[in-house]
């Protein structure tokens, strides 16, 4: 292999270093708590109900958790009044999950929080976020599972 050759096969994985360490140094997780006293997963399962009401299978199966830590997040999101439960209208043994209009602000302000970008991301030349913009479209599209 030569010189130029391995400094190739090393580029992605620089990329992809350098691009974890980024994302993971802006991390929101302290943000949502400080704004909403709530993580991640919690602000994921209100955003997912901003689409309507869900079953717990449902929430579980979206946010990627087995159904009984579906069912304690809901408790919890419940006790603070974000959520509420209903009996299935086809189905009484289940319980659809939906926002209260707490729970509908947080998830706002959650998103609010997620979608806000870094300073440094803002504050980049237009024409190197038009590049990034162009670039991670085309992973995303040529790449999604």
């Amino acid at each position: 292999m030569t010189a130029e050759a391995g400094h190739t096969a090393d580029v992605p994985a620089r990329v992809w270093r350098t691009l974890s360490s980024f994302v993971a140094g802006h991390d929101r997780r302290r943000a949502l708590r400080a704004a909403l006293d709530l993580g991640p997963s919690k602000v994921e399962v209100l955003l997912h109900l901003l689409d309507g009401p869900m079953t717990l299978r449902e929430i579980a199966r979206a946010v990627d958790v087995d159904p009984p830590a579906a069912t304690v997040g809901v408790d919890q999101l419940e006790r603070r009044g974000l959520v509420y439960r209903t009996p299935h209208p086809d189905d009484k043994r289940r319980k659809l999950v939906h926002l209260t209009d707490a729970g509908r602000d947080a998830a706002r302000k959650g998103q609010e929080l997620l979608d806000q970008p870094p300073s440094a991301l803002a504050q980049m030349d237009p024409h190197d976020l038009d590049q990034l913009d162009t670039i991670f479209t085309r992973l995303r599209l040529d790449h999604n599972p």
